[in-house]
């Protein structure tokens, strides 16, 4: 496991839940608007990397006080290793949240089969007819979709939307392809570091668009919230 980074408490990244959150390195997505460029395009240094030794050993010491585990990325389903990382954390006795983009549907697959995962969040990050320009093959989101809504404990899909690069009628389009899905967050970008520089705070939707964002995809979806 590639880890580079490594929160030790929250409230905010498993609903619910007290937590802690592993940070993985690496991505197979580039999206313009992403908030963690250093574990996606910047080199990965030796002395960053944290052994997951050690992050096995805190969660040890914090048994009772700490709910569960929220693993993100970059992208975790391509770390090798990340089955067997899930299954000592789950050994310990916490709860496990993974973050995902559902690229690698065979990974997903696999993590369902075993059921070792307890809340999934899966970044819906475009419309499908969006995901063919940025050269990302859709069947492999549909399949992730399907499976995490079938599948899976409990789950949310989300959306961070970028203005520029989202539009207000795209809400439809998220919509349908997660018909039926129990739980969808609205996320307004924020100005901060991201791939793109350029990027700045006229990216952001106001909050009567953020409203009509909701509207859009409320039908489709049975409940949703700006996050």
């Amino acid at each position: 496991m590639l880890i580079s980074g490594f929160e030790k408490n929250t409230l905010l990244d498993y609903p619910g839940k007290i937590s802690s959150i592993v940070f993985t390195y690496g991505c197979n997505l580039r999206c313009k608007y992403c908030h963690n460029p250093e574990l996606v395009i910047d080199p990965i240094k030796k002395k960053s990397i944290i052994p997951e030794d050690k992050i096995l050993r805190y969660l040890k010491k914090r048994q009772g006080l700490i709910d569960a585990l929220v693993i993100t990325g970059g992208e975790p389903t391509l770390q090798k290793d990340l089955i067997p990382f899930i299954q000592k954390v789950k050994d310990i006795g916490y709860l496990v949240k993974l973050d995902t983009n559902g690229v690698l549907d065979s990974i997903v697959k696999e993590i369902l089969d075993l059921d070792i995962v307890d809340y999934w969040a899966m970044d819906v990050k475009y419309p499908l007819e969006y995901y063919s320009e940025y050269d990302v093959d859709i069947e492999p989101i549909k399949r992730s979709i399907s499976m995490i809504m079938n599948k899976a404990k409990d789950y949310e899909f989300r959306t961070t939307y970028v203005k520029g690069i989202h539009n207000i009628d795209d809400a439809k389009g998220i919509g349908e392809m997660i018909t039926g899905a129990k739980r969808y967050y609205i996320q307004n970008f924020r100005k901060g570091k991201t791939i793109d520089p350029q990027l700045d705070s006229s990216n952001s939707f106001t909050e009567q668009e953020l409203k009509q964002i909701k509207k859009n995809i409320s039908k489709y979806v049975q409940h949703v919230e700006i996050r």
